[in-house]
């Protein structure tokens, strides 16, 4: 299974920490841009940022990083998304809720002929999520 990779534009640090907040997600690594054998030829400002870390949520691995002058960042991507399901409406309507706040809802959490719940939305770090219910086994 691929892991996702997702880069920010110098939120990588907040977003990770919001993910741990709204998702329970587990911290793996950080590391910062200051802490690398690069450190001397990365500006100043750039230290604090994060140059690659990884957190877990439910288990599979998400990594990011801020990127740098060498790499610009250019805008998330939009034909990707991170998927989470959930066994309950409940459950995946809070989370949705918490994931969407200071972000856009492109389709609202519903019930739709295929989930009894599903939603999509871009954070307020740019990253778009797909929340929906478990199908039954």
């Amino acid at each position: 299974m691929p892991t996702p990779y997702v880069t920010f534009d110098g939120t990588c640090g907040a977003a990770f920490a919001f993910y741990e907040q709204v998702l329970g997600a587990t911290p793996v690594s950080r590391f910062t841009y200051g802490e690398s054998p690069m450190a001397k030829d990365v500006p100043a400002e750039l230290h604090g940022l994060v140059m690659h870390g990884t957190i877990t949520i439910n288990g599979q691995a998400l990594m990011g990083s801020d990127a740098g002058p060498w790499a610009p960042f250019e805008g998330p991507v939009r034909s990707c998304a991170l998927s989470l399901s959930y066994p309950t409406a409940d459950e995946a309507a809070r989370i949705f809720a918490a994931l969407s706040d200071g972000g856009t809802v492109t389709m609202p959490f519903a019930k739709t002929f295929w989930a009894e719940g599903f939603g999509m939305a871009v954070d307020r770090f740019g990253v778009t999520w797909m929340i929906d219910v478990e199908h039954p086994k």
